[in-house]
């Protein structure tokens, strides 16, 4: 269904014209005196200037062709604004269009078209640590995003599962356990079903390896490792296969906890086979040129205002990077989707790798002209303090130990407070850790950092999560009380907070656009702050099972339904979700 802002700018503009002006004119905005009125039209000051007469003039005569059941205020005001004020009918029947209309009446407007988001970004054989939160979040959020406004979105989790912490692994196993079938050359016969580690072994393997790289004979072991499991080597694939079950499986669990789901568990490796093709096509039509001993791809343009270096696409080594692999990823990703538009999600340090890796991909042809690259740079969580989030020691904080401290914490204030009966307090305790964590991030900018403070996120008043959820279980509750309300029609507004919350509730449409456009989940997250504002403003200001008008009463009932229906849908976007009690 179209926006209300289309709507009444339709009206505007037929408006103008009637009156005998040009239509274009007509453009309505929201108005910024929300004391004076709701929407406005400026175009009689533009117009004044064609027409050569008084703005106020033009407004009047414009003023008097609009439809006045579709308004409370509709005026000419000095010196040529016309103000506006919707009617509660008008309101009433729009709100009632999006009550009965699939999602809201959204305009699915990626209907037909294929997005692939790349986010995660998870490394095989080591634990998910901080730093992972944000993509992973971030990325599961635009994709639910787009996936409602109707594109096939693939979420694609890009392990970074071929490189030297592969060779690492494997040397280090070898200096281990020599004896084991994968060291042995000669050795024909099946290798065991069963890991020759665990997870948590890998989780003390990987470290230890790394820190040996300093070592000159274990670091070319572990080169030569990585270049014989790359060429095929029949024992380390195995092993390698090994490693990718055991982390993976891993990996999966811990996502699926953070309740992100990736369409796609493709990685480095799967891009591998495409890297020497490309290598080739590229050097042969002179895309790829050679640079002391390296082969790279220029893509400074005329017009830079910074000093763009070269994509390198090969070492003087003959080793491929990063940016090979991600060219790589490209061809993969045009080959098997053919997306409109391909969105990574990765700290914002790799802005300058991304523009050159798109630049390199355009001037390939990897991606046709239409298609849209887009890097979505994310900026650093630290610690309350403002500086990088650490452990007490000083280490990296794993993911699972930044759920659990916020899960502890949540527990306390629901069994203290005593929120929920005993046999509850488990699983709303998770929801509500969940939004607190979640939204206490994405209600950021994404490219700015922020500081993670527990104790604010969890808070069950001001901008926060358990702030949003609190509304949508009151809500839940009010709704449990009066029975039966799913086919309840919307009424025209009862009062002022009735209104405020309907054109609220108009907004979210136009906010699923511009976040979007923007790549900006906070968008979203102002939006429902708004949203649940409007919502206790109405509650406390109404009485709403009190009301001994049964009709009346009855349009308070879907009024608030529609408003939960509305907040559920965008947290379930921003990934997660509402007790029943709270």
């Amino acid at each position: 269904m179209e926006k209300i802002l289309d709507i009444i700018t339709e009206k505007m503009q037929q408006a103008f014209s009637a009156a005998g002006y040009d239509a274009a004119f007509g453009r309505v905005t929201v108005s910024n005196r929300p004391d004076l009125c709701e929407y406005q039209c400026n175009g009689a000051l533009a117009a004044a200037k064609q027409y050569k007469c008084a703005p106020i003039q033009i407004a009047k005569a414009v003023a008097e062709q609009l439809e006045k059941g579709d308004y409370d205020l509709c005026e000419a005001v000095m010196p040529g604004f016309i103000n506006l004020k919707l009617s509660g009918a008008f309101l009433a029947n729009y709100l009632e269009q999006m009550r009965t209309e699939e999602d809201f009446g959204v305009e699915k407007i990626g209907a037909g078209k294929t997005i692939v988001v790349d986010y995660g970004g998870a490394n095989v054989a080591k634990p998910l640590h901080i730093g992972h939160l944000r993509p992973a979040i971030i990325g599961e959020t635009l994709k639910r995003l787009y996936k409602f406004l109707g594109y096939n979105a693939i979420g694609d989790v890009h392990l970074g599962d071929w490189g030297l912490q592969m060779g690492l692994i494997i040397a280090e196993l070898h200096e281990r356990e020599p004896e084991l079938p994968y060291f042995d050359e000669g050795f024909t016969g099946e290798y065991p079903e069963e890991a020759p580690f665990t997870v948590t072994d890998l989780e003390e393997i990987y470290p230890t390896a790394s820190a040996k790289k300093a070592d000159p004979e274990f670091s070319h072991k572990a080169h030569q490792a990585t270049l014989e499991l790359q060429q095929g080597r029949r024992g380390y694939r195995a092993l390698w296969q090994h490693i990718m079950k055991v982390s993976v499986a891993d990996l999966k669990k811990n996502y699926d906890n953070l309740d992100v789901h990736f369409e796609k568990w493709l990685g480095e490796s799967d891009a591998d086979p495409y890297i020497p093709a490309m290598v080739e096509d590229m050097k042969n039509r002179g895309i790829a040129v050679q640079s002391e001993g390296a082969w790279v791809i220029p893509v400074a343009e005329e017009g830079d205002k910074k000093e763009m270096p070269p994509c390198i696409l090969v070492k003087s080594d003959g080793s491929a990077i990063y940016a090979t692999t991600d060219l790589a990823t490209l061809v993969q990703r045009m080959q098997d989707w053919n997306p409109e538009k391909v969105l990574y999600v990765t700290d914002k340090r790799q802005n300058l790798h991304f523009e050159q890796v798109f630049r390199a991909a355009r001037k390939a042809g990897i991606v046709k002209p239409e298609t849209e690259l887009e890097h979505v740079g994310f900026g650093t969580m630290n610690g309350k303090d403002g500086k990088p989030f650490k452990t007490r020691d000083g280490g990296v904080l794993r993911l699972e130990q930044l759920i659990a401290d916020m899960t502890d914490f949540v527990r306390t204030k629901v069994v203290e407070n005593q929120i929920v009966a005993e046999n509850e307090v488990e699983e709303t305790t998770a929801k509500i850790a969940m939004a607190a964590l979640k939204y206490g991030d994405l209600s950021n900018q994404p490219t700015k950092d922020y500081n993670f403070d527990m104790e604010r996120f969890a808070a069950f008043e001001g901008n926060t999560g358990p702030y949003i959820l609190y509304t949508i279980v009151r809500i839940k509750s009010i709704l449990s009380r009066y029975g039966a309300w799913e086919n309840l029609p919307i009424q025209e507004p009862a009062n002022p907070f009735a209104k405020e919350l309907m054109i609220a509730i108009t907004k979210l449409g136009p906010t699923l656009e511009s976040a979007l456009r923007a790549s900006a989940p906070n968008l979203i997250c102002a939006y429902i702050y708004e949203l649940a504002g409007c919502v206790n403003k109405f509650y406390h200001e109404t009485r709403i099972l009190s009301e001994e008008d049964e009709t009346l009463k009855a349009g308070y009932i879907a009024l608030v339904g529609l408003a939960k229906n509305v907040l559920e849908q965008c947290i379930h976007i921003l990934g997660f979700s509402a007790p029943e009690k709270m």
